[in-house]
Parts: C-alpha cells; sequence; structure tokens
C-alpha cells in the first residue's frame, strides 16, 4: 500500500492524499449543503409567494379566505392555543410525497442512469424550482416548483450516499455535516434577504447561484478514483473499487475495528432482485430506528410546536416558532459535523430519546405546564442534536457493516427510513392539530 509520506507522488492525484481527502470530504460537505438547500427554503418561499398570488388575483370573499389558510390568521378562533387554520403539516406532506415515493422505487431503477447525469439532472430539477417558484402567475406553478425541490433533494440524497462508497469512508461525515448546514444556511439566508428588502421573487433569483455551485463543486473540486463510473451506468452489485483500492479499504476497515471480518468476496456480478430483498431486510435494523427518529421529530415539529405558545413571553407567536425551527436546525447542524468526534452504534438508544421528547411536549401541550419557551428552546435543540446523530450514524454503520457488493445499494435504499416517518408523522399532526384546536 503506498506510503502518504511518499515524496514521489503528487497527494492531488494519489487516492490515499491528504489534499485528495481533503477535497473530497469538502466536496461532500457541498454537495451536502446543496442538495438541501432548496428543500429548506422551498416551503416558507413558496408560502410567501402563494400569498402574494392570492392577494392580487382572488376575489375580495376568496381572498379572505385563503389569508386565513396562508396568513395563519383565524378571526373566530377560540382555541387556547391561537391555532392556524390549516395544520403546518399539509405543507410538509407536499414537500415530503414526492421524495419518498422516489426513495422507494429509484433504488431499483437508479443504477441505469450514470452518476454525471444524475447529478446534471438534479441540477435542472433544483434551478426549475427556485425560477418556477419565483416566477410564477399560478398557485399551480409554485406548487410545482415544491415538487421539482422534492425530486432534486430526493434523488441527490440517495444517489449522493451511494456515491461515498468510492471514496474513503470520512466523507460521510462531511455529507451529513453539509445536510446540517443546509438547515441553518437556508433559513438564515432566505429571511436576511427578504428582512433587507428584498421580495422573496428576487431572494430566489438569487439563490440559484446554489445549483450552479454544486455542478461545479462535483465536476471541478471532487477527485474520484480511477475504477469510478461517472457516465457509465452499472448493475448493483459490481465491485465499487479497484483490487488495490478494495485492499485499502478492507486495511482500513480492518484498523477501526478488529472485530468485523473482512473476506475477499470475488463476487462481482450484478445483485439479483432476491438479493436485493435480502438486503432490504438486514437493514430493517438501521432504518426503523432512523424512521422512528424522524417520525417523533417532525411530529414534534410539524404538530406540537405551533401549539407551544407562551402569551406572556417577550416573542410574538410567530417569533417564538421561527426560534423553535432555527434552534432545531443548529442541534441537526452540530450532531450531523460529530462523526469525527463520537460514533454511537445504539441506534435504538436515539430513537427512544426522542420519542420521550414527542411525548413530553404532547403532554406538554396537553396540561400546559412548561413555565417558559426558555425550555422549548432547550428541548428543540436537544431534539435536533438526537435527530442529525441519528442520521449520520445510520449511513456510517451501514456503510461501515455491509457486505462490497451490497454497499452501494444498501446506502440509497436505507434513505427511505427518514421520509417514511417525515411522511407518517405529517399524517398523524392531522389529527392532533384538530384535536387541540378544537379545545
Amino acid at each position: 500500500m503506498e506510503q502518504r509520506g511518499s515524496v514521489n507522488a503528487d497527494p492531488a492525484q494519489r487516492p490515499d492524499g491528504r489534499c485528495t481527502q481533503w477535497r473530497n470530504w469538502s466536496g461532500f460537505w457541498i454537495l451536502g449543503l446543496c442538495n438541501n438547500f432548496a428543500y429548506v427554503v422551498m416551503l416558507s418561499a413558496a408560502h410567501d409567494i402563494l400569498k402574494k398570488q392570492e392577494s392580487e388575483n382572488a376575489t375580495a370573499s376568496t381572498s379572505a379566505t385563503l389569508d386565513l389558510h396562508l396568513q395563519g390568521g383565524n378571526s373566530s378562533n377560540s382555541s387556547r392555543y391561537d391555532c392556524n387554520p390549516v395544520s403546518t403539516a399539509a405543507v410538509l406532506l407536499a414537500d415530503i410525497l414526492p421524495t419518498l415515493v422516489l426513495k422507494l422505487f429509484a433504488p431499483f431503477v437508479i443504477h441505469k442512469l450514470p452518476y454525471g447525469f444524475r447529478v446534471l439532472f438534479c441540477v435542472v430539477m433544483a434551478t426549475a424550482s427556485f425560477l418556477l417558484v419565483s416566477l410564477s402567475t399560478g398557485v399551480w406553478m409554485s406548487i410545482l416548483g415544491v415538487i421539482f425541490a422534492s425530486v432534486s433533494c430526493g434523488l441527490g440524497e440517495l444517489s449522493f450516499l451511494s456515491l461515498t462508497v468510492f471514496f474513503s469512508r470520512d466523507v460521510l461525515g462531511g455529507w451529513g455535516s453539509g445536510t446540517g448546514g443546509a438547515g441553518v444556511a437556508g433559513a438564515f439566508l432566505y429571511s436576511g434577504l427578504t428582512q433587507v428588502g428584498l421580495t422573496p421573487q428576487i431572494a430566489l433569483l438569487i439563490m440559484l447561484v446554489v445549483p450552479v455551485a454544486m455542478l461545479i463543486n462535483y465536476f471541478f473540486l471532487m477527485v474520484p478514483p480511477p475504477s469510478f463510473p461517472q457516465w457509465k451506468s452499472r448493475e448493483p452489485g459490481y465491485l465499487a473499487v479497484t483490487s488495490e483500492d478494495r485492499r485499502r479499504l478492507m486495511d482500513e476497515l480492518q484498523e477501526e475495528d478488529k472485530s468485523i471480518p473482512v473476506t475477499e468476496d470475488m463476487n462481482t456480478g450484478p445483485l439479483t432482485f432476491t438479493e436485493k430483498l435480502h438486503v432490504i431486510r438486514g437493514l430493517l435494523k438501521f432504518v426503523l430506528p432512523l424512521g422512528l427518529v424522524y417520525f417523533a421529530e417532525y411530529f414534534i415539529n410539524q404538530g406540537l410546536m405551533e401549539l407551544l405558545y407562551f402569551p406572556n413571553f417577550f416573542l410574538s407567536h410567530a417569533e417564538q416558532y421561527r426560534w423553535y425551527q432555527t434552534l432545531y436546525q443548529v442541534g441537526v447542524l452540530v450532531s450531523r459535523s460529530s462523526l469525527c468526534c463520537v460514533k454511537i452504534r445504539k441506534l435504538w438508544t436515539l430513537s427512544l430519546l426522542q420519542v420521550v421528547n414527542a411525548v413530553l411536549l404532547l403532554f406538554a401541550v396537553r396540561y400546559l405546564f412548561l413555565p417558559s419557551a426558555w425550555l422549548v428552546f432547550v428541548i428543540v435543540l436537544y431534539e435536533g442534536l438526537l435527530g442529525g446523530a441519528a442520521y449520520v450514524n445510520t449511513f456510517y454503520f451501514i456503510s461501515k457493516e455491509s457486505e462490497d457488493r451490497h454497499r452501494e445499494f444498501a446506502m440509497a435504499a436505507a434513505s427511505v427510513g427518514d421520509s417514511l416517518g417525515i411522511a407518517l408523522a405529517g399524517l398523524a399532526a392531522f389529527p392532533v392539530h384538530r384535536y387541540f384546536c378544537s379545545l
């Protein structure tokens, strides 16, 4: 195996060079940021655009009705929770369902589309989403823009997670940290641009730089290994690395954890449908805890946060909700960046702790026993830490414990876990919202 200290090798060219490792780690960080960016900003941006369209185009009576839904007003609201007429889970479902459908079926056929074309498709879809929502002249165009953002994010996530198998395992930390950064960067950038006086349309047009940055980063910053099939389709199951790279990765795996046996499985043929089902069955120990974490997490975010209102606090209801979401994103960023420092194998522990959070806040909404929003700030920050840790550790251990032939397919298939949990949380939030707002 080539030594890192070789003076005859260019570190930017050697597969294990420090310069190459830094460029690839940074590249995956930027991919995570750009991939999730549109998903983060699209909900609030589409909300603003729709509100403007309805105020301009609707009749007076229809406009008044729609304004109640879009602006959160409720002139007849007698609930002690200061409820919006429609739960925020409605918008969440519109944004997550296309991603969920894509993640359920794409892992079985996505190998027919080479990685280079996948990235180009994600960039086109993200660009189209920003353009459609910013330049829309009707409600249907804004909704279509949100769907495009969802497709771009879903396809990008399962593709880039699969892409990590061609690189050293530390790029998973870069990817996880970047996706966490997208939440904070997207929320602050959109809010900041609109706060200084720019219209939502102009703010979204400025954000077209994000898909361009993804394109430049992928094709010019990252350094894939020679065995990487950039423009060629390949069946999952063919080994993703050359024999030399394979030996290096095996040595690396044994150094990290000597308890995991590493064998020379020379079967390099494509995975059969039966093998894929077998891989999915083995992934349940990872996917179920991840799905449960995200179910509890988004049940809190979309079903309970808007009901955790403290009238005598110095922040308004809208400002309290905005800070809940911001602190949650900060927690996600910190924990998704923690893989280099701590690794947590007991994923069910994170799931149970998140469920405890959901139950605690559910009872807090029902019986109003929390004394101040400050305590909720701490809880939602902790909630974000648990969710981010569950995400990065799930995919780290899938990458570490999957066989070489299964790893690429496993990384893509497991990505359905968080989206399934989010979708179920959105559905569960509707009756909960209706119950509390009827009190």
